[in-house]
């Protein structure tokens, strides 16, 4: 495992290691992704198996412009255009019919194939080097944190990726927004970096489906996803302060006036450590934190994590998806 600086050089070097079958971890606005030649069985199987990812959980392939599109997808309406023109590249993954090109693997045997055109010039200038779509599941153990920076890569997957290239912290911060376009109403299968009211101001509504399946049709969408190896407990907004931490717990909290409340209801002094996921009250400062503050507290120590919820609008919606899906059932 090599970390690489994204020179053009090394830009270079990392699309001719992908085109060889080679993987790649590579920024992008929402995290890293683990990148393999599309087309290539043998790179999509590499994948799975540094993951350990089950093979029955469909990858998201990635493209540089909307010329490569069409080498694995079918653009299905024009809404389905107008999504692609007005916001790609974007942190948005569109579920469209696949093309016979595209292996059952990276699509687990379904007949779509997610797709997105990342809004990271590093990311797309070493596909466009590859000269191939890119496979790019999130860089990170199966079912574990997502890495928004390369040494979260680096630690948690260390040999079995063969190159990084570093383009430092990810903007974002939690995965895309998939979309379910093959029919409509489009449905939204996970909420993410982009917020489903600049979808539905192109298309109008969408809907909302319920993540809390066993049998995903999209990437992200199992019952239990992005946890810590600390057990983290989730609250509804306010919830804490009936909460009773277990032993050395530390409390993760949206802004300042959830630690106001906190402390109001003299609960505060029970966390060991106590974090900011955006003091200001910011929803996109709090979803480009999360990951890094769960991996720095999961390596804290700490006998357990409490949470509590964002509000459910905008980015907060992708926040509360992923908290969910790390926490304790």
């Amino acid at each position: 495992m090599e970390i690489l600086s994204p020179s053009e050089a090394n830009i270079r070097r990392a699309g001719e290691a992908l085109a060889r079958g080679l993987l790649v971890a590579i920024p992008t606005e929402t995290v890293y992704g683990l990148g393999a030649n599309a087309f290539d069985t043998r790179a999509v199987a590499r994948v799975f198996e540094a993951k350990a990812r089950p093979s029955f959980d469909p990858l998201i392939v990635h493209v540089p412009d909307l010329e490569m599109v069409d080498r694995v997808a079918y653009i299905p309406s024009a809404k389905v255009r107008a999504l692609m023109e007005g916001r790609w590249p974007g942190p948005l993954t569109l579920i469209l019919p696949k093309r016979e090109a595209v292996p059952d693997l990276v699509t687990s045997g379904l007949p779509s194939v997610a797709v997105r055109l990342p809004a990271n010039e590093i990311a797309r200038a070493v596909i466009r080097a590859a000269g191939l779509p890119i496979a790019a599941p999130s860089a990170n153990p199966f079912g574990y944190l997502s890495p928004t920076r390369a040494d979260h890569v680096a630690r948690m997957l260390g040999e079995r990726v063969d190159l990084i290239v570093d383009g430092g912290p990810c903007p974002i911060g939690v995965e895309s927004t998939v979309l379910d376009a093959t029919s409509e109403p489009f449905t939204v299968l996970r909420p993410g970096g982009m917020p489903v009211e600049s979808i539905e101001e192109l298309v109008g509504p969408v809907e909302i489906l319920d993540r809390s399946v066993a049998t995903p049709t999209s990437p992200g969408q199992l019952p239990s996803h992005y946890a810590p190896r600390t057990p983290l407990y989730l609250f509804p907004r306010g919830g804490l302060a009936a909460a009773r931490p277990r032993g050395r717990a530390a409390v993760l909290l949206f802004d300042q006036a959830a630690l106001a409340a906190l402390e109001a209801a003299g609960r505060a002094g029970d966390y060991a450590e106590r974090r900011l996921l955006a003091p200001d009250g910011g929803l996109i400062e709090a979803a480009a934190s999360l990951f890094a503050e769960l991996h720095e507290l999961d390596q804290g120590g700490f006998d357990a994590i409490y949470a509590e919820r964002l509000p459910e609008t905008g980015l907060g919606r992708a926040v509360n998806d992923r908290l969910y899906k790390a926490s304790e059932k």
